[in-house]
């Protein structure tokens, strides 16, 4: 279920109070007809099964049935987790292998995650926008629609320290690679950040800025418009 999260108190809340999880997938073999597995999922025959539990369930039913479970393999790949990954399930957009995007983020459609993107939880895609690789958008970071978040970029969170104002891309920007925008910058429509620029202050819509820290070198108006256009061809999902 998407949940909208109005400040950094509340995702904080939601982490501290989530039940921490550590979900396992073990690969089991023995004499298994008499063991109870009770609320396990469990998928194979009497000699070897799949199991999907956590961790203390599982060694708990190991440390009951040891004796009759011949060999075993565990596998894990998070610890004590307050939130999982995202149910992409119902999302109506691209997103490419390895991207990582927690539950309660919110991807608008048609939008592209590429592979290796981080998208935390609270933050929002807008429609059309893509997230290129590599690139992080922290806690309840904000594109609006048809932005171009570059390869390595950041959109620094507001969750650890928990800082009042998030960042903020209006439509149609262009962020160039390996930017970084930090807390509380508020991005306006149609500007330019030039690739490796640290932006610091807000933008006004239609500047373009780059440097470090960023300063406003021209309007995005006086820059070919092949430069900075969006492709639309990469965000359709037939």
């Amino acid at each position: 279920m998407e949940k909208n999260f109005l400040t950094s108190e509340e995702i904080i809340n939601y982490i501290a109070t989530s039940k921490k999880q550590s979900p396992v997938k073990v690969y089991i073999k023995g004499n298994l007809d008499q063991i109870d597995f009770a609320d396990i999922r469990n998928f194979g025959s009497n000699i070897s099964k799949v199991l999907f539990t956590h961790q203390d369930i599982w060694e708990k039913l190991l440390e009951e049935n040891k004796d009759s479970i011949e060999d075993y393999i565990v596998e894990s790949d998070r610890k004590n987790s307050a939130i999982p990954l995202i149910d992409m399930s119902n999302i109506k957009a691209r997103i490419e292998p390895g991207a990582f995007i927690r539950e309660h983020a919110i991807i608008k459609d048609n939008a592209v995650v590429m592979m290796g993107a981080i998208i935390n939880i609270g933050a929002v895609v807008g429609e059309g926008t893509m997230i290129d690789m590599g690139a992080v958008l922290g806690g309840r970071a904000t594109t609006g629609k048809n932005v171009h978040v570059g390869a390595g970029a950041v959109l620094a969170g507001v969750i650890e320290p928990a800082n009042a104002d998030p960042v903020i891309v209006e439509d149609n920007v262009l962020i160039g690679a390996n930017a970084v925008i930090l807390e509380g910058v508020h991005i306006g429509k149609g500007a330019v950040v030039a690739a490796g620029a640290i932006v610091t202050e807000d933008v006004p819509a239609g500047a373009v800025v780059a440097g470090v820290p960023a300063k406003i070198i021209k309007k995005s108006s006086d820059v070919n418009g092949e430069k900075i256009s969006i492709i639309d061809a990469l965000r359709n999902l037939d």
